[in-house]
């Protein structure tokens, strides 16, 4: 009987693709068993990645490139078309947290995001999907907005500066120049299930991610009420605080629908049709936490193995939180330290797939 083990990582950000570290894993896998089929299934939940998922699973996918402005500089940004006229777009690509940084969380916004939406309806897609992790703004999506004409005001009828402490300012959204959505709709796909504001909402859990000290979680949270309040619509929809706000802007004015990204990223990858039957599924991310569990593709793809009876492995930059019956390896601790573990990723990667291969069952 041949063992059968399905690596399906996300990527490790600013550090692997997820491509690049499967590759890794299966490498591990070989040295120590190469009795063992390895398949390799790259994944993405929305985030980083979203685009190379995409184009793994459809070769009818052509990539377009769209240059936006980012604080340091021009900036290419890549998006996809498939042959049905569907626009897929990557946050991360176009004003990611890498891309733009920590340096200031109060102004980052997502204008570069609307700038490549526009393109796409330019380019006449009938539908645009939009993978939103990743993100480096808390602004609601007004940013994004405005670059597909929608105009906000303050009290003194003046345009709101961009970013997320902007919208304090805000008292008026007006649509009548806003571009209509694609005919066949807007799909995001979410990372996470946070709602707008709140204990739970997207500055409190997320802006200190991206350089925002408590004060200033405080203001954008404020922020982000406010801009509800304007706007009108549901602010505690599951969904509606991914990526600082934007489902929640995206789907107020376009009438977007929010889904899991790592469901539908995950199953246009066809994991679930080779979960069930293998010896060991393994996945892995830059940082494991309880965050991973609330819409992002490593907690589904566990859930996913444990759905089916099937042992489930996270290798990890850092590991924070542990499941029953779940195997979780840090590099960290194979390293000793953040830094060697950063510097070195493929090689403690395929450390850590030695050491879950030397435990496989022999057949």
């Amino acid at each position: 009987m041949t063992l059968r083990v399905v690596l399906a990582s996300d990527s490790f950000k600013s550090s692997l693709t997820a491509a690049r570290a499967a590759a890794a894993m299966a490498e591990g896998f070989r040295r120590v068993r190469p009795d063992v089929v390895t398949e390799l299934l790259p994944q993405a939940d929305g985030g980083e990645g979203t685009l190379d998922t995409v184009l793994a699973a459809r070769p009818d996918a052509t990539v377009r490139t769209t240059t936006v402005p980012l604080p340091d500089g021009p900036h290419t940004a890549r998006w996809l078309m498939l042959a049905d006229d569907t626009a897929v777009v990557e946050l991360a690509e176009c004003c990611g947290l890498p891309l733009l940084g920590t340096a200031d969380p109060a102004g980052a916004d997502s204008a570069p995001l609307g700038t490549v939406l526009r393109e796409a309806l330019r380019a006449d897609a009938r539908r645009i999907v939009v993978g939103l992790g990743g993100s480096a703004s808390t602004d609601g999506g007004a940013g994004c907005l405005r670059e597909l004409g929608l105009r906000t005001t303050d009290p003194h009828g003046d345009d709101v500066p961009p970013g997320g402490a902007g919208l304090l300012a805000v008292t008026g959204a007006d649509a009548a120049n806003l571009s209509p959505p694609p005919p066949d709709g807007v799909l995001l796909l979410c990372d996470v299930d946070a709602p707008l504001f709140g204990p739970r909402g997207a500055a409190t859990v997320f802006a200190p991610q991206k350089g925002a000290d408590p004060a200033l979680v405080r203001i954008l949270d404020g922020a982000l009420r406010r801009w509800a309040d304007v706007v009108g619509a549901a602010p505690d929809v599951p969904g509606a605080g991914a990526a600082g706000g934007i489902g929640y802007g995206l789907s107020s004015y376009w009438g977007a629908t929010m889904t899991s990204g790592a469901r539908y990223l995950t199953e246009l990858s066809g994991l679930p049709d080779r979960v069930p039957g293998a010896a060991l599924v393994v996945t892995g991310e830059g940082r494991h936490d309880e965050q991973s569990y609330t819409g992002k593709v490593t907690g589904h793809v566990v859930q996913l193995a444990q759905q089916h009876g099937v042992p489930a492995a996270v290798i990890a930059g850092t590991v924070t939180t542990d499941r029953p019956g779940v195997t979780m390896l840090s590099l960290t601790d194979l390293a000793g330290s953040q830094h060697e573990a950063m510097n070195h990723p493929e090689h403690h990667l395929r450390h850590a797939a030695e050491q879950l291969a030397a435990e496989l069952p022999a057949f």
